[in-house]
């Protein structure tokens, strides 16, 4: 059976970090591009960062470089994002995706920056 799931949000204080990772069970996460998408209040989701575990090759929205790293473990099947210099407008859920928005999705987690 093909899961994703995502842990790590929760609450923080701008300027904080946090790191989210994203267990894959049914398949290999080095055989798909894998991604981070988020959805805030009123918006369209977003795709954030975006990693292709077999070459490490990754690509990031202007609005998190510098800020976000995406990282993948293929022995543990496990994608992570690695979350720095926290502001308000990274409020949103996360999401997890498998081979594209027509892929595999986790149920998400919550992150909200906020003082």
């Amino acid at each position: 059976q093909v899961q994703l799931v995502e842990s790590g949000g929760g609450l923080v204080q701008p300027g904080e970090s946090l790191r989210l990772s994203c267990k894959a069970s049914g398949f290999a996460i080095s055989r798909y591009i894998m991604s981070w998408y988020r959805e805030a209040p009123e918006k369209e989701r977003e795709l954030v960062a975006i990693i292709t575990t077999a070459s490490g090759h990754t690509n990031y929205a202007d609005s998190v470089k510098g800020r976000f790293t995406i990282s993948g473990d293929n022995a543990k099947d496990t994608m992570y994002l690695q979350m720095n210099s926290l502001k308000p407008e990274d409020t949103a859920v996360y999401y997890c995706n498998a081979g594209g928005t027509s892929g595999y999705w986790g149920q998400g987690t919550q992150v909200t920056v906020s003082s």
